[in-house]
């Protein structure tokens, strides 16, 4: 544990406590003026930024308050005391697990890495088997934001025609949700036994996903009237017959680039244009991030079709179970759980092999 107190000072210089903890202290005496709460949009925007800054505050106040602890108890260990020395342990460990958890809010620093999430995705070639996986996909994420206590909101889902999705768009909200999310962005590829096939053969499905992340007040994007064009239709799949009772759904073409974004969520057509446009300036932006990014590997695979040889990570059902992420070849053989939303670890190896600049081992 002796090298870990260097290294807790030097992640202490990383996060910058003292500044944050000056930043904290000048808005919690903005948030005792009289009339801070008048204005609820600024009001709101203020408290995500405390929010933000607490987290890695009290992230780096846990660990040092656990290391002192730990060296107060092998202190006692020292002098005999056996019940100390188990405790000194058990902090140890507790330690370094919570310390490896914070040395990735480090790597999350990229100016958009704290923003919700805008998440895509989308069937490959392939029919029924594509749409069943890209609902499974769907699950997945969704499950992983529940997982972390995050709100999820489903703005567009168009079904399979007999089975599963051909896209879906949702939004993720929660701190640091694109910075971790960002990791799933490519060609997911799934080998299994199809459920669909009557002799029981195996098949080999793709379906991909884009994250971007949800732009905010701070960042501005400008989308000139001229270059879109605003499609209105009526509301289809599940949600009841008030669903289908008017053309509230809204297409939006962004002419440029090809971007084209929908949103049905909403009950009104207003509700739904805002919506895409929301979604159509954070996949403007993530556009432009991947230019400043253009000479990362990974974001390669964004450009390529939705097929062999373009993916990032696979998932073998059959005849063996592996999930491997081909970037970072990091894997895990609980391929039920991965699918369950427990990706963590994959988000883990990613955010450091990004910063490594090149696949780990």
């Amino acid at each position: 544990m002796a090298d870990y107190k260097d290294k807790l000072e030097s992640l202490r210089g990383h996060f910058d406590v003292d500044q944050k903890s000056a930043r904290i202290k000048e808005i919690q005496e903005m948030e005792a003026m009289p009339g801070f709460w008048d204005d609820n949009t600024n009001a709101t925007k203020v408290q995500k930024e405390k929010n933000l800054l607490e987290d890695v505050t009290n992230t780096y106040t846990k660990l040092k308050d656990l290391y002192d602890e730990f060296d107060i108890l092998l202190e006692y260990a020292g002098e005999g005391d056996d019940e100390s020395a188990e405790g000194a342990i058990s902090i140890a460990d507790e330690f370094v697990d919570a310390f490896n958890k914070a040395e990735l809010k480090v790597l999350l620093s990229d100016d958009a890495d704290s923003n919700n999430a805008i998440v895509s995705i989308n069937a490959g070639a392939g029919g029924t088997e594509s749409c069943d996986w890209a609902s499974m996909l769907f699950r997945m994420v969704n499950r992983w934001a529940e997982q972390k206590k995050f709100k999820v909101q489903v703005l567009d889902v168009q079904d399979g025609d007999s089975a599963g999705i051909k896209s879906a768009t949702m939004l993720i909200e929660g701190n640091y949700a694109y910075g971790n999310l960002k990791s799933e962005t490519g060609v997911h590829r799934l080998v299994r036994i199809s459920p669909f096939d009557s002799a029981n053969r195996r098949h080999t499905s793709f379906a991909s996903i884009f994250v971007s992340p949800e732009v905010d007040d701070d960042i501005e994007i400008e989308v000139a009237d001229k270059d879109i064009r605003i499609d209105v239709y009526r509301s289809g799949g599940a949600g009841g017959q008030s669903v289908n009772t008017t053309d509230s759904a809204v297409r939006i073409t962004h002419h440029p680039t090809g971007l084209v974004v929908t949103c049905q969520n909403e009950r009104s057509q207003l509700q739904n244009k805002i919506q895409a446009m929301k979604v159509l300036k954070s996949r403007l932006y993530e556009l432009e991030l991947e230019k400043q990014r253009a000479a990362a590997a990974e974001e390669e695979a964004n450009k390529k079709e939705i097929g062999w040889g373009a993916q990032i990570r696979s998932y073998v059902l059959h005849p063996y179970k592996m999930v491997k992420d081909h970037r970072t070849n990091f894997e895990s053989s609980q391929a039920e759980k991965v699918l369950d939303g427990d990706i963590d670890g994959f988000m883990d190896a990613f955010l450091r092999w990004s910063v490594d600049g090149k696949k780990e081992g």
